[in-house]
């Protein structure tokens, strides 16, 4: 992939007052903010202006947001449409939070909201407004198929982004509930060693000895919880058989299946909603970030039977946020009548394209996956011996046994979470901000505006792949200099 001249913008020309101004403000978040902080330490940058895709700093410097607010952003930032929604709010004088209170500002997004929802749901679907994050909403999902089933156990998967953190999933549960996780199928790191449809067609097999054996462990549950894409997960995206399988196995069980769509949703797959890729209709889906137009909100939307809430039952003071709302609607419609969705899918397949020549250039590049503009390129450490995950060159037995080792394995090579973070400060010094995510932190991640253009998705890659190489070679340096002291 060619290299082109870094535009003005990722350059360091900032003014000495203006980069006085900046590391003030990052000493005093230093000194009186919690050791808690994420973003805050692999970023230090200070934001004071922002338009689409570009971030301004308090240095004056200007950067290409690839992070989007974690996903939050589906039109970048401060799109016109957003903020023409919000001034008509502020203009009318209406109420700015009214708890669970109809609005004609709810009725239009709710409207909005159930143009875009699958079919199958829309037709009787029922929404739970909740706290604005997205732990809320799976929290509020996991108390709802609850109450509806009187079970309490629930299914999640491995590496899935709220699977990872037991909070929403056991928040409410009592002491003896289980969330029980099973392994996700995924080809490169597959934890059966075989990927492909061997390795999900294993990974739904466990699932469903786990749903009919009394003895698994686990009880019987009141729910099961798919990510489509597991974006902290290491962006990895579902294969479409096996969806289609959880559905089979969750429905025929009267389980319900729960769809985890807070970072996928709202065309950021290259459809409006990520399970709409393998035709799943879920009973549940479990919506944030996107939804409110980069302001805070969070809802369930689930299917009408399974309403079995008391009145008052899991409240909240923060679930009617007007301008999240108003942003929320523009957005969703913005997004639809403008088949950004579409735009993402054709746009997210040529950028995983070239990004996968960094693949044959690079050894440390061990992967480039992903859907639509959710896109994952995984860092590993080509010299050291390779672990577990996908085996490669080896055969079945003949009967649809498990495969027979040859002497052509060959396995991925590990996880490179200090390299995945070299790659993250080259990108930031090149004037381009991107995440990491995956098991290990070893996974770049890619979460551009879907308003993205043509232009700054080539100006993405070149600096992402200027990183990539810059990385590299200084790895390569301190290695040799290491082995020449030996």
């Amino acid at each position: 992939m060619p290299v082109k001249t870094l535009p003005d913008d990722a350059v360091d020309g900032t003014a000495p007052g203006a980069r006085s101004a900046h590391e003030g403000i990052l000493r005093r978040q230093s000194a009186r903010e919690s050791a808690a902080r994420t973003y805050a330490r692999a970023l230090p940058i200070v934001p004071v202006r922002a338009r689409g895709l570009t971030i301004e700093g308090a240095d004056g410097r200007r950067y290409l947001d690839c992070l989007s607010g974690a996903g939050t952003l589906a039109l970048g930032h401060n799109h016109p449409v957003v903020l023409d929604a919000i001034r008509k709010v502020l203009d009318s004088g209406a109420p700015l939070n009214v708890l669970d209170l109809a609005t004609p500002v709810k009725d239009a997004f709710i409207t909005e909201l159930f143009h875009t929802l699958p079919p199958g749901l829309a037709d009787r679907a029922r929404v739970r407004f909740c706290g604005p994050a997205g732990s809320d909403a799976m929290e509020t999902a996991c108390e709802l198929v609850r109450a509806a089933t009187g079970r309490t156990g629930l299914i999640a998967f491995t590496g899935a982004s709220r699977a990872r953190d037991p909070g929403p999933l056991e928040a409410s549960a009592g002491a003896l509930d289980q969330v029980v996780r099973l392994p996700y199928p995924q080809d490169y790191r597959c934890p059966f060693g075989v990927g492909g449809e061997r390795g999900a067609d294993l990974a739904a097999r466990w699932t469903e000895s786990v749903l009919d054996d009394p003895g698994s462990g686990g009880p019987h549950p009141a729910g099961v919880i798919v990510e489509p894409v597991p974006g902290e997960g290491g962006v990895v995206p579902a294969p479409d058989a096996w969806l289609r399988r959880m559905r089979q196995l969750t429905a025929d069980r009267s389980v319900p299946l729960i769809a985890d769509e807070i970072e996928t949703g709202v065309g950021r797959t290259g459809a409006f909603w990520a399970v709409e890729h393998s035709g799943v209709t879920p009973d549940v889906m479990v919506l944030s970030k996107a939804i409110g137009g980069s302001l805070p909100l969070a809802v369930v939307v689930y299917r009408d039977d399974l309403d079995a809430w008391e009145p008052g039952a899991h409240a909240g003071s923060f679930r009617g946020n007007q301008l999240a709302m108003a942003a929320g609607t523009a957005t969703l419609a913005h997004v639809r009548k403008n088949r950004l969705a579409e735009r993402a899918a054709t746009l997210g397949a040529r950028m995983l394209h070239q990004l996968q020549e960094l693949a044959g250039e690079f050894p440390c590049v061990g992967e480039v996956r992903g859907r639509g503009l959710m896109i994952g390129v995984e860092l590993v450490d080509p010299e050291t011996e390779p672990g577990a995950g996908r085996v490669t060159g080896a055969a079945g037995d003949g009967d649809g046994g498990p495969p027979v080792m040859t002497d052509s394995v060959r396995r991925p090579h590990p996880a490179a979470p200090d390299l995945a973070a070299d790659v993250q400060r080259e990108c930031l010094r090149r004037g381009l901000i991107v995440g990491l995510g995956g098991r290990h932190t070893s996974v770049v991640r890619l979460l551009p505006p879907l308003t993205i253009s043509d232009e700054q998705a080539a100006a993405v890659l070149d600096r992402l792949a200027d990183a990539v190489r810059a990385a590299a070679r200084c790895r390569q340096v301190v290695r040799q200099q290491r082995r020449t002291r030996e």
